[in-house]
């Protein structure tokens, strides 16, 4: 499976002078923890967090203090200022388990999905991927056998459990490898397998 078939196809981005309150409330109200940076091309230049945006706004309470600090830090003003430069990103075309990697090998919750002249197409994140892997094993089936069928593979019978693809096929058949490829690419099959009595 292929990173553009999961990834976020509109995601919300902000440009470098977007004022930090102004994502601040872009990431409460669609709900993500990170957002592309982009230039007025759609160029990404950075990503911002939420902890970029968090880290340094907030005053110090003076309660909490036998002697009140002084508090002289500089609050950030737009999103050019707190956030990363250097964004992990993958192309629509990436494996989406070499994208898990990433996401699971990283601190970071979501990638910028580029185009190989570095233009935002998409967002995959974390979220995504439980989506894809929480689909219903029913949904997975359906479309397996429809997949099949349109691929000129009549006569197989599919069954679908927690996510793992079993396929039976006609007797001495020849598209083995031709179905088991097939089924993979369809979203939420964690595994694929033929019956062994043939394969």
């Amino acid at each position: 499976m292929l990173v553009f078939e999961v990834m976020t196809q509109e995601p919300v981005a902000v440009r470098p002078h977007t004022p930090v309150k102004t994502a601040l409330g872009l990431l409460a109200q669609h709900r993500v923890t990170a957002m592309p940076v982009v230039t007025t091309t759609g160029k990404v230049c950075g990503v911002v967090s939420e902890a970029d945006l968090v880290r340094d706004l907030l005053p110090r309470d003076a309660r909490a203090y036998e002697i009140p600090p002084v508090d002289q830090r500089s609050r950030p003003a737009t999103v050019e200022e707190v956030m990363s430069r250097h964004p992990v990103t993958v192309y629509p075309e990436t494996d989406v388990v070499e994208a898990v990697d990433l996401l699971t090998s990283t601190t970071v919750k979501s990638v910028p999905v580029v185009d190989r002249r570095g233009h935002l197409r998409g967002v995959l994140s974390r979220s995504d991927i439980v989506r894809l892997l929480a689909r219903a094993d029913a949904k997975i089936q359906s479309e397996v056998d429809e997949l099949l069928r349109s691929a000129g593979l009549d006569g197989w019978l599919v069954d679908v459990q927690d996510g793992a693809v079993q396929l039976l096929g006609p007797e001495n058949s020849k598209d083995t490898v031709a179905a088991r490829l097939l089924a993979a690419t369809v979203p939420g099959v964690v595994e694929v397998t033929i019956r062994s009595d043939f394969a």
